[in-house]
């Protein structure tokens, strides 16, 4: 994600480790100047608000929204928020229709004489091959293998179009099937805690954040705000769920809504 173009409370500043040096937003100058107190911010909150000062632009952040954030009391009104996530993660059961989404838009682009390869997601996306799996064959050392076998089989055009999305699209990553489910994948292979990303001559860094398709995604050490409705009336309970890495317990803010 590209570094704040307003910077309007003076936040950035430089962290040094070892001989690398990082941009970062310190939110102690917020506390400086007298716009928040951190103390009584839960840290939910405080990722939040990190994330709020570094995207700042003007027009989707803007500096009210990080007074109202930064000033915020229990039982204080509800207020959208731009909330932008370090990442998205993806299973395949709600993420295929937005690959095949992408797709199309990069259909379209081709036929308005546009360059289709500018169509990509904004954020790094990940998806995750985990809601496919039939048991056909249990109880010998083969049955795996004659699982995943008859899955590939039943799922050839749909696992061939992922192959190609992660191939024709930048910021997507797949994780084939069979090597574990969404949750346990993300846990141990796919949560970066903290991210360092390259920004022009330098690298940012802030705290990880994801928005999953998933109603339970894995939280890692983290603090976790669930969008949406937890189940849906005859639905299998599929809802999307932030999860903002603050090195602390999990725990829900019901409280606190977000606009994604």
């Amino acid at each position: 994600m590209a570094i704040s173009a307003s910077n309007s409370f003076g936040t950035r500043d430089i962290l040094q480790v070892g001989a690398q040096s990082f941009d970062v937003h310190r939110l102690e100058i917020l506390e400086k100047k007298g716009i928040a107190t951190l103390a009584k911010l839960p840290f939910s909150l405080r990722i939040l608000l990190e994330n709020l000062v570094r995207c700042e632009d003007g027009r989707f952040v803007r500096a009210d929204d990080i007074r109202s954030l930064a000033g915020w009391t229990p039982g204080a009104p509800q207020r959208e928020i731009a909330f932008m996530p370090a990442r998205v993660l993806l299973q395949d059961f709600t993420g295929v229709p937005a690959v095949v989404d992408l797709a199309t838009m990069r259909e379209a682009m081709e036929r308005m004489g546009g360059n289709p390869k500018r169509i990509n997601p904004l954020f790094p996306a990940e998806l995750v091959i985990d809601h496919s799996v039939q048991v056909d064959s249990f109880g010998s050392p083969n049955a795996f293998g004659l699982n995943a076998e008859l899955e590939f089989q039943r799922n050839v055009e749909r696992y061939a179009f992922l192959r190609w999305g992660q191939i024709a699209f930048h910021n997507f990553k797949v994780v084939p099937p069979d090597t574990g489910i969404c949750h346990q994948v993300n846990l141990e292979y796919l949560a970066r805690v903290v991210c360092a990303v390259p920004s022009g001559n330098k690298f940012e860094a802030y705290p990880d954040s994801v928005v999953g398709t998933d109603s339970h995604t894995t939280m890692i050490n983290a603090r976790g705000l669930r969008l949406g409705r937890r189940r849906h009336r005859g639905g299998s309970g599929h809802a999307r769920t932030a999860v903002l890495h603050a090195g602390a317990r999990s725990r829900w803010i019901p409280a606190t809504r977000k606009s994604a």
